[in-house]
């Protein structure tokens, strides 16, 4: 299960832009808290904390227990808004979630043992397909991240989903395919020999097939 983060909020009992606009200029972000079936509410964030946790890996699939005057929301980030030019976060959807929800969140997938893969170490390239896959599961079944071992992987292998030992729980969202995470590409030197090796071959043919016709 990945790590819970705590924020602190307050109610923010104004809305509209020029709510926001005021709450901004005094250094919070305003959000808004919905689902679990409940009146979504309006909160203010300290601007700061918040742009601390942006920085951090796996905030949008991280729980946050979110503390509104007293009161503990588990929740999700769901949208950051930001601003065009300056990349200031503007607002925040927090999904609110319970022990009993089906949540859908995307994880990113951690690589390991890259020094104990034949593949690399013959020179091939670990073409990344997908950074993070999207899975369900319960808010308390959560991973933090998905390891995919690379010890055994030659060049030229696709690595798919089925790969991945998954925590008990937690299954992909696509269902329908073994669909593929990374492979491993061969190095341009590789092609490269491969691509003259053709060449050369085409070209005896062509030699031989002039002869036959002479």
């Amino acid at each position: 299960m990945s790590d819970v983060i705590a924020l602190s909020a307050q109610t923010r009992d104004r809305v509209g832009k020029g709510s926001a606009r005021a709450a901004r200029r005094a250094g919070l972000i305003p959000a808004v808290i919905y689902g679990d079936k409940k009146d979504p509410v309006s909160v203010t964030l300290n601007e700061r904390a918040l742009t601390k946790l942006l920085h951090q890996t796996g905030f949008f699939s991280t729980l946050i227990d979110l503390e509104v005057d007293g009161k503990k929301h588990s929740v999700l980030a769901r949208d950051v808004q930001l601003h065009p030019v300056t990349d200031r976060p503007e607002h925040v959807d927090f999904l609110r979630v319970s022990a009993s929800s089906t949540i859908t969140v995307e994880v990113p997938v951690e690589f390991i043992n890259e020094d104990q893969c034949p593949g690399i170490k013959a020179g091939g390239v670990l073409n990344i397909v997908r950074h993070e896959v999207e899975v369900s599961c319960r808010p308390d079944q959560m991973p933090s991240s998905l390891t995919l071992d690379l010890s055994g992987w030659n060049v030229g292998d696709s690595i798919h989903i089925s790969a991945i030992v998954l925590p008990e729980g937690v299954t992909p969202t696509i269902t329908d395919r073994d669909f593929t995470v990374a492979t491993i590409a061969a190095p341009s030197s590789m092609k490269s020999e491969a691509s003259d090796a053709e060449d050369e071959a085409e070209g005896s043919a062509e030699e031989a097939e002039t002869e036959s016709e002479d």
